[in-house]
């Protein structure tokens, strides 16, 4: 008996031992100044294509561009998108440039806590430092709103922001949104714009049961959404067949409407409202022809290159 409660003992200790590493586990790495001068209208161009505007901002409710988006209902918990205006106290308005760059780019804020995954932010991984310059000169024009978003409303487990450092060592890699030599210029736009900023692969993917998506089955739907929503497959094999075209998917994007004279419903509606509608013709028609294209659809390339994947997570984290 005194043998089991001194085991019993040292497993505890163990466990807290290891729980209290990965508490003092800091994640995340200091950005390099971001001394470049940011273009605003490119940065809004960026903002727009990422969706900043259609979740940061709960229109239906009445509220102010980036105060605050409508509530994320999951499985886990209700999330709600934070205030992105200039606002000091509530929003970003005393963050520096560094901040944000941090934040978009690693998921990380400015006190070292990592944000919850129901920020995209695995998708801006690849934000080049202009990117990230223009995007700041873009917030710095937003009017400060002094309201605070609600607080997520999340239980525990699932509140503990020390188990998302297990989440990002599991889930998190940059996006594989490198130009391909022997492909067209608009289909390497399109492939930017589709596993990059517009992220399609968020709501389009599965996700497995802590979250993450499953690399293995890129674009072929997701039947769980927030609120209990659904994305289908866009993969090219299931566009063609349910007749899409790169002519009709680009006026998608841009109208809501599909081949058989529908509309979008549910959040791909707000998506092209708040979004797609203000790329240009060329971006849009550059994310068809991206996804219509077969290799669209394979595996990520993520999975394929498996042996530089804690490479990867390692130089992020």
């Amino acid at each position: 008996m005194r043998r089991i409660i001194i085991l019993s003992a040292g497993v505890a200790a163990i466990g807290a031992a290891a729980l209290a590493a990965v508490i003092a586990w800091p994640v995340g790495s200091a950005p390099a100044p971001i001394g470049l001068e940011g273009n605003v209208d490119r940065g809004a161009y960026l903002a727009r294509a990422s969706g900043c505007i259609a979740c940061h901002s709960d229109f239906e409710a009445g509220g102010a561009p980036l105060a605050g988006g409508a509530p994320l209902r999951t499985e886990f918990g209700t999330f709600y998108p934070p205030n992105l205006t200039t606002d000091p106290a509530h929003g970003i308005g005393d963050w520096t440039a560094e901040d944000f760059a941090k934040a978009v780019r690693q998921g990380i804020g400015p006190d070292g806590a990592p944000y919850f995954p129901s920020f995209p932010y695995p998708f801006y991984a690849d934000f080049s430092d202009q990117d990230i310059a223009d995007l700041w000169a873009a917030f710095q024009t937003v009017a400060p709103v002094s309201e605070p978003a609600p607080a997520h409303d999340v239980s525990f487990p699932f509140d503990q922001r020390w188990g998302l450092k297990l989440w990002r060592a599991a889930f998190f890699y940059e996006p594989d949104t490198k130009p391909l030599v022997d492909r067209s210029d608009a289909w390497n736009r399109g492939r930017e714009l589709v596993r990059g900023a517009a992220h399609c692969g968020a709501c389009h993917t599965p996700r497995n049961l802590a979250g993450g998506r499953d690399l293995g089955a890129v674009f072929a739907g997701n039947a769980e959404l927030p609120g209990g929503s659904k994305a289908p497959s866009i993969q090219a094999e299931d566009l063609e067949r349910n007749g899409w075209s790169v002519a009709s998917l680009s006026y998608a994007l841009q109208s809501g409407l599909t081949p058989s004279g529908d509309a979008f419903g549910g959040s791909m509606a707000e998506v092209v409202r708040e979004g797609t509608r203000f790329l240009s013709p060329q971006d849009r028609e550059a994310m068809a022809i991206y996804l219509l294209d077969a290799e669209a659809g394979e595996t990520d390339d993520i999975v394929q290159n498996d042996g530089d994947a804690q490479e990867r997570r390692t130089r992020i984290d």
